[in-house]
């Protein structure tokens, strides 16, 4: 389930541009995807776009550790973990991302939205009917290959 380990939450790739290392939760129920459209961003690349829910991984944090707060900060849920799926590495604009994602399932409570507006339960072939955030897009296309298990 380990993800591969990166040290710093911020590294330079290149000039004047931060990445930041960021994970996100994949969350898997009866054969659906949990898809959260953001509701705010100073950015209008993503504002409006759906996402997998995560964030920032802060620094002692491993990116399992990240991922259960994160997801009970935005979700008011706890999570289980089954398994690591991939890094993405995106450049928007701004900024880039190491984006971490992981195949989850909900462990316990109720889903309550903190920081984005609505959320879709969608089939894996379904998910592109919504608009993604660009650094999303590449976990979308391996659940729609099917290049995963929730085992």
């Amino acid at each position: 389930m380990q993800s591969p380990n990166i040290k710093n939450t911020i590294v330079l790739v290149e000039k004047n541009r931060p990445s930041i290392d960021v994970v996100a939760a994949v969350i898997v129920k009866e054969g659906k995807i949990f898809c959260a459209k953001r509701e705010n961003s100073r950015y209008s690349y993503i504002y409006g776009k759906y996402e997998f829910p995560g964030g920032k991984v802060e620094e002692g944090e491993t990116h399992e550790q990240a991922l259960k707060r994160e997801i009970s900060e935005e979700l008011n849920i706890n999570i289980e973990i089954l398994k690591y799926l991939t890094t993405v590495h995106h450049h928007y604009p701004d900024f880039s991302i190491i984006l971490h994602a992981f195949i989850c399932e909900i462990g316990h409570g109720n889903i309550v939205l903190n920081e984005h507006k609505e959320y879709k339960w969608l089939l894996p072939e379904q998910l592109q009917s919504v608009e993604w955030a660009a650094a999303d897009k590449e976990i979308i296309l391996r659940l729609i290959s099917k290049k995963y298990d929730t085992k």
